[in-house]
């Protein structure tokens, strides 16, 4: 097999993964944390804080700064539970789902060029490998925990 890691690395930066900003749209210059954010609140129905940190793997404290600056661009919302004042609940503002519906537009159409180099075999060969190292990724001890030295 190829260097696996030296494969990761190129398609990372390909992906655009390292960048400080992974999208503009609206004048807003979102990081890729941010854009995760915004697409996890999007996905789900009401969460809580908790539940959208525990999705991407974020500790809360982390994940708290972040949700702050997301208020105050207007895209995000947070709002105490009606059962538990304790928890607080995330929504999308209007801006914040036009933003985050922008995104994915915008990844959808470069996913759907990068597609475009292949044939139909190629492609689903490709979604059916992602799928495949995405169950195997989950299956690992390390899976969403930063790599030890």
């Amino acid at each position: 097999m190829n260097n696996a890691r030296e494969q990761f690395q190129l398609m990372t930066r390909r992906f655009g993964l390292l960048n400080k900003v992974c999208c503009s749209v609206g004048g807003c210059d979102l990081s890729l944390v941010q854009s995760h954010i915004l697409y996890e609140i999007d996905q789900q129905t009401n969460p809580s804080m908790q539940q959208i940190a525990d999705t991407l793997a974020t500790d809360i404290t982390t994940f708290s700064r972040q949700v702050q600056s997301l208020i105050k661009l207007g895209l995000v919302s947070k709002t105490p539970h009606p059962d538990d004042k304790r928890v607080n609940t995330l929504t999308l503002t209007t801006e914040g789902k036009f933003v985050a519906t922008t995104i994915d537009q915008q990844m959808n159409t470069y996913l759907d060029e990068v597609f475009s180099y292949m044939t139909e075999f190629e492609k689903e060969t490709v979604m059916k490998s992602v799928i495949l190292l995405n169950e195997a990724m989950a299956k690992s001890s390390k899976c969403c925990a930063p790599l030890s030295r």
